[in-house]
């Protein structure tokens, strides 16, 4: 199903419905001559011919943008740059715009994470933070958010901000370790909460109306989960997973492991603020204790 959001900017909903994708996921057609696909979305013949059903004569997709490179979100992207010729923008591939510590994490391999991830992906042009491109007499601009993936990206169009999964309304943004890093989230916030735009068009769900109000509830969110947190190591250490099911107590059983990832990253950001320490190396099952 096709949605005009605004002159410019439709939205079509990709078939893959989950726990972890609500709906689907939002593929963005963006300009009325040239048009720019952001998030083609998962590997999926329907999904393709149902985009390029969308452009209209007269009209030719000329760009294709990746917010991240999730298996919901990127695959998609080769077969439809095969068939249009447009090239393919992003930050960089699956393990660009980690920190130091992530990087040795994913390197290590202690600690599981990956869910989702499409390993192959690459681009053909690679986006620094801040870059502008002139497109169907607009400009897009890139805006580098790590947090939710290392390589998440956000697209300014006419004052709307497209978020990816940094900002959703109907969930909080999942943040699991190497890939999510729930120092840089926050960092991320701080520099969206900076900007002028106030609508944002999210990866999934629907569009957000006031999207700087949306991220202090999300920054407050993860404050109270912090505090709940360190409430619990208060009591006595544990580990990621045995804290998940002390705080997450009225979640669906089926995503306790997304639970238990999240509570690993806001221990690796305890870590690093010297919060709570780690009872043996940085890995799954690890104990850990306030200091």
């Amino acid at each position: 199903m096709e949605e005009t959001i605004y002159p410019g900017i439709r939205r079509i909903l990709a078939p893959n419905p989950s726990p972890m994708t609500y709906t689907g996921t939002n593929t963005y057609l963006i300009g009325h001559k040239e048009i720019a696909v952001i998030d083609p979305g998962p590997q999926s013949a329907s999904h393709l011919k149902t985009i390029l059903k969308a452009i209209k004569p007269g009209s030719k997709i000329t760009k294709i943008f990746v917010t991240h490179s999730h298996l919901d979100h990127s695959p998609l992207a080769a077969a439809l740059s095969e068939k249009t010729h447009a090239k393919i923008y992003a930050h960089g591939d699956s393990s660009s715009g980690r920190s130091v510590e992530m990087s040795k994490l994913a390197e290590n391999n202690l600690i599981g994470g990956g869910e989702g991830v499409d390993a192959t992906f690459q681009p053909d042009i690679s986006l620094m933070d801040g870059t502008a491109l002139s497109h169907d007499k607009e400009r897009i601009v890139a805006i580098w958010t790590p947090g939710h993936f290392g390589n998440h990206m956000a697209y300014s169009f006419k004052g709307y901000l497209l978020c990816g999964d940094h900002v959703m309304g109907w969930a909080s943004s999942m943040v699991s370790p190497p890939d999510g890093d729930l120092g840089a989230f926050r960092r991320s916030c701080d520099k969206l909460l900076a900007r002028s735009e106030t609508i944002y068009l999210p990866g999934h769900g629907e569009k957000i109306e006031d999207g700087p109000s949306r991220i202090r509830w999300l920054l407050s969110h993860r404050n109270e989960r912090e505090l709940q947190i360190l409430n619990a190591l208060d009591k006595k250490p544990d580990s990621a997973e045995g804290i998940a099911k002390r705080v997450y107590t009225d979640v669906d059983p089926q995503l306790v492991p997304a639970a238990t990832r999240n509570v690993l990253a806001h221990l690796f950001d305890l870590v690093e603020r010297k919060r709570v320490v780690a009872l043996g190396p940085l890995q799954l099952h690890t104990k850990y204790s306030l200091i």
